[in-house]
């Protein structure tokens, strides 16, 4: 390897001491490695003769080089035969793709495209447009995809609880509410999975069946409870795609009408009759408090004890479970913490441009979240549920749609 002898001519050492000194030294000095770098490749420096060298100059081309003290333009050596990739560019280019992975992270983790920008010019010295962030973040596509059409036949599920969030999403130039539907699941070790996120048209039970279908295509299998809300296209989809497994209906929600449909004289009494009907030891226990219910409220809050004598069945189904998988299937409020993490990002976002950048960072952070499931705390001790499954009377299966070839 040749050494290097770094030359510095009298205009550029005064420049040295004036305030615009720094940059131009540094770019003779790398122009001046380049130069080492290229007689090192072709095994001879410019004009010698020498039977050991390796190829030709061929001039010069302009590259700019991006440092804190602004953009250097470097005279990268051209070569023939073959090209000139000096370690410099190669150390760089590791170096801009840790930055670029570092601001898909971090727009995913929650951070505006403007602060990023913001970010990356205060520490590399030059701009990023807000449209090349949002760029960069496409290259979360095809990590996204792969995770939302992954195999899902290693595992069953008997346990699935679903909900749904509205979003903006901005759609043919007007920006339009559209319905984010999540589905979680507690696989048969007892781990929570994040199942999948769809983003439908509205909360209908088409756009519901869509998403059900395309989990189970994917594996999606032995769902035994279904825990939701009431709304009507989800009921009548999970009661035709899960035919054979039994509907918890979201005692929260549940509790919720009831309580805004009752007189709020009465409302701290019922609320503490409810409490009591949904802790509950058996089934029948639950009925008797339903009859105090219907008996104390009937004149003071009729709508709210019609409602509650409909969905009774329904609300109490997890009584039929084991006394420890009482506490947490009931409702839905598990997925609330989620839901947190996906209006804080939303909060940032406030419209999404189009529906391809909400699927794409919702779903990016859904991954992160379920890959912190998976290596976490176990959810459920599973045992116990399957020897109690194994003393039941035997249920048709659910019926399931057959799993895509790979």
């Amino acid at each position: 390897m040749s050494h290097s002898q770094i030359t510095l001519d009298d205009a550029l050492l005064q420049r040295l001491f004036q305030n615009d000194g720094l940059k131009p030294l540094l770019e003779s000095l790398l122009n001046q490695v380049l130069q080492t770098q290229a007689s090192d490749q072709l095994a001879a420096l410019p004009y010698e003769r020498t039977e050991e060298r390796q190829g030709y100059r061929n001039g010069y081309r302009q590259r700019g080089f991006t440092t804190r003290i602004g953009t250097l333009t470097l005279q990268v050596p051209r070569l023939r035969p073959g090209s000139f990739t000096p370690d410099l560019y190669e150390r760089w280019q590791r170096s801009e793709q840790a930055l670029l992975a570092c601001l898909v992270e971090r727009v995913v983790a929650g951070v505006s495209t403007r602060t990023v920008s913001a970010v990356v010019e205060e520490l590399c010295g030059t701009a990023v447009s807000q449209s090349s962030v949002s760029a960069l973040c496409q290259r979360l596509d095809p990590q996204v995809s792969a995770w939302r059409e992954r195999s899902l036949l290693e595992q069953t599920y008997p346990f699935v609880l679903v909900d749904a969030l509205v979003i903006r999403v901005r759609c043919d130039g007007r920006v339009r509410q559209r319905s984010l539907l999540l589905a979680t699941g507690v696989n048969r070790e007892g781990y929570r999975t994040l199942l999948g996120l769809h983003l439908g048209d509205k909360e209908s039970a088409a756009s519901w069946g869509a998403f059900f279908a395309h989990l189970k295509q994917w594996g999606l299998s032995g769902v035994d409870l279904v825990v939701s809300d009431s709304h009507g296209g989800l009921v009548n989809a999970i009661h035709t795609h899960f035919q054979g497994a039994v509907w918890q209906r979201c005692q929260t929600h549940r509790s919720r009408n009831i309580l805004s449909a009752c007189p709020q004289a009465a409302q701290d009494a019922l609320h503490k009759h409810l409490r009591r009907l949904f802790e509950a030891e058996t089934p029948a226990v639950a009925r008797q408090e339903l009859a105090a219910i219907l008996e104390r409220f009937a004149k003071s809050a009729p709508k709210s004890c019609d409602g509650l004598e409909a969905a009774f069945d329904d609300a109490i189904a997890v009584l039929g479970l084991p006394e420890r998988y009482r506490k947490r299937l009931p409702t839905t409020n598990s997925l609330e913490r989620l839901n947190e993490e996906i209006r804080r990002r939303e909060r940032v976002n406030r419209i999404f441009a189009n529906a391809a950048s909400a699927e794409r960072l919702l779903g990016a952070l859904w991954m992160e979240c379920d890959e912190a499931f998976s290596t976490g705390h176990r959810y459920f001790e599973m045992s116990e549920y399957w020897q109690w499954k194994q003393q039941q009377p035997q249920q048709p299966p659910s019926e399931s749609v057959p799993p895509l070839a790979a």
